[in-house]
């Protein structure tokens, strides 16, 4: 249920951040509501992930993957275009988020995950 939680918050602060480009300075009402209720509610998600996710690699993941939702969205909704080096680096940004939330042991249930027992005993036994 945590990737769930922490998607929820990660589509939610895109919202908000593409409500936000169109609130124009909070001018417009509409948008400017959308980017509270955004911004609420992704946060709200990213805290209920954080119950079990690590926040380091939650984090992560909603940063690298609020950046690729937004740069899409900024190409739908307002024409903006992106250069070979950019689109080099969100590819970058992407294989990032694969090995992070895929391979890292660093993710609970993840192949190859720490298991805290283990790594607790391990601190204390002497090298």
């Amino acid at each position: 249920m945590h990737w769930f939680y922490l998607a929820i918050a990660i589509f939610s602060e895109v919202i908000g951040t593409t409500a936000l480009k169109a609130a124009e300075g909070f001018t417009r009402l509409g948008p400017s509501l959308l980017v509270v209720v955004g911004y609420l509610t992704a946060f709200f998600f990213l805290g209920l992930s954080l119950r079990v996710l690590p926040v380091g690699i939650a984090y992560a993941l909603w940063a690298a993957l609020g950046m690729v939702l937004i740069v899409i969205s900024g190409w739908l909704f307002f024409g903006e275009q992106l250069d070979g080096w950019a689109k080099l680096g969100l590819a970058l940004i992407i294989a990032g988020v694969v090995l992070v939330s895929g391979v890292s042991g660093n993710v609970r249930g993840a192949p190859g995950a720490l298991d805290e027992s283990a790594a607790s005993s391990d601190a204390s036994t002497p090298h």
